[in-house]
């Protein structure tokens, strides 16, 4: 990417806080005329380089993927606390977590009969491992749940497969996350999903898994599009299909791990809080670039670019990169428990989750109040399209603090056309990424966190 199309594009931000003619009627309040200044200065400064596109590519090139509980996750923890205190941020420090560590070991699955054929598969995380020598056995092709329930009795013995289609990614993963003990209740021995994303190039795509206590744990794996459309055809035809799997995938005693923390504090509330933050860890296929890697740096981001420009806000702005988002949880947890005495002074709570692809605006949970006074902020944001305030906003990771203290809640929202085709996959790398979407994505975040931090009263009061 060349410095001049950056260059011009700063000087495109430094325009687009102007306000312009508008009817009386659709005036904004006069309050947000005090921050077109910043605003424009944090979008020209995060739009004068590639710097977050540069740190994520150190982050995913020489550490790559950070799976809960191994050393890669360690050495990213290590090397974001080094180098935000290189940035100046203030109180940089970890908060230990203790994190499950779950270990893929090897893994393959092959059609036997009625030819052989390789299918491209991972193992989700956290099933348990096949017998050493594999597991051999029928395949029932199901596309529902109901269809599961009706066929019983088939079902017994058999390598259950989901074959369902990619619709949304809250309607489809429930067969990833509960399938295989649905299965494992009506007798079956393994389980196979259908990749739960877009159709693309091959790609498997892992995720969590959820055993129910009531049922025996069997080995599931995600298999690619392609794969599972030739077991429907030969499901189709009539014909029996035989699958072999083998997996090693297993648990070993957790292991210490840690949510980092930086802050900018708050030149007349400091114990007031708005965070911001993104996951650390990722699945251990790809270089969590998209997930959660941006989400990271570019909410981090915020508080470089806050610190370089010298502007303090009133209240404190934190960012936490989570731990072990991807199969536990167990970060955002340990905050609400280490935390839960300040929790009512946070102001609001920001997770970038969802990829930083062109930003288009944020996902808003709070008071009506509070909800206008987010669209009025966002309107600072129009000259580079993420004005937008949508219905809802939040993150798995700040959900618990969000439920218990009744924080406000947002999630950085963008253009998410190409995340799940990506999403838990060995295509999650850097190169998916465009340097000038994940500047944008941190100008818009660090207009936000800093507008209402810096607002002489509370969020929504």
């Amino acid at each position: 990417m060349s410095f001049t199309r950056f260059a011009v594009l700063a000087l495109f931000a430094s325009l687009v806080t102007t306000p312009s003619p508008i009817h009386a009627a659709d005036a904004p309040p006069p309050w947000l005329n005090a921050y077109r200044e910043p605003a424009a200065q944090l979008i020209g400064a995060a739009l004068a380089d590639t710097f977050a596109w540069q740190r994520l590519s150190v982050l995913t090139d020489s550490i790559g993927n950070r799976l809960s509980g191994t050393p890669q996750l360690d050495r990213a923890i290590e090397w974001a606390v080094a180098e935000m205190k290189k940035d100046g941020l203030e109180n940089v420090h970890t908060e230990p977590v203790m994190v499950p560590r779950w270990v893929r070991g090897s893994e393959s699955a092959e059609i036997v009969e009625p030819s052989s054929h390789p299918i491209v598969m991972l193992g989700l995380g956290g099933s348990v491992a096949t017998p050493p020598a594999g597991i051999q056995a029928e395949v029932l092709t199901v596309h529902s749940f109901e269809e599961l329930d009706a066929n019983a009795a088939a079902a017994r013995g058999k390598i259950v497969f989901y074959n369902v289609a990619f619709t949304n990614y809250g309607e489809t993963v429930r067969f990833r996350s509960t399938g295989p003990s649905r299965a494992a209740a009506r007798g079956a021995v393994a389980v196979l999903v259908r990749a739960v994303g877009l159709n693309g190039l091959r790609l498997p795509h892992t995720g969590a898994l959820q055993y129910a206590a009531d049922a025996p744990k069997i080995p599931a794996a995600a298999i690619t599009t392609e794969d599972a459309d030739r077991l429907q055809r030969i499901a189709d035809r009539g014909s029996k299909t035989v699958v072999r799997l083998k997996m090693d995938g297993h648990f070993e005693p957790d292991v210490p791990s840690a949510n980092v923390v930086g802050e900018i504090r708050g030149r007349e509330r400091p114990d007031e809080i708005v965070l911001v933050s993104g996951h650390l860890d990722s699945w251990d296929v790809g270089a969590g670039a998209t997930d959660d890697g941006g989400g990271c740096v570019v909410t981090w981001e915020a508080l470089r670019l806050m610190k370089k420009l010298g502007l303090r806000p009133r209240r404190t702005v934190r960012v936490v990169l989570w731990t072990n988002e991807e199969n536990g949880g167990r970060g955002g947890l340990a905050y609400r428990d280490a935390h839960r005495a300040e929790l009512p002074k946070h102001a609001v709570m920001l997770e970038s989750d969802g990829g930083v692809f062109r930003p288009v605006g944020f996902g808003f949970t709070g008071s009506d109040a509070a909800r206008t006074t987010v669209k009025a902020i966002a309107t600072l944001l129009a000259g580079i399209g993420a004005d937008q305030v949508g219905a809802s906003g939040g993150g798995a990771d700040i959900g618990p603090s969000v439920q218990e203290a009744h924080v406000p809640s947002m999630s950085l929202d963008v253009d998410g056309a190409k995340y799940f085709l990506i999403h838990h996959t060995p295509a999650d790398t850097i190169d998916k990424i465009d340097p000038i979407d994940m500047a944008r994505c941190a100008a818009a975040v660090a207009v936000m966190a800093y507008v209402v931090a810096d607002l002489p009263t509370r969020l929504g009061e």
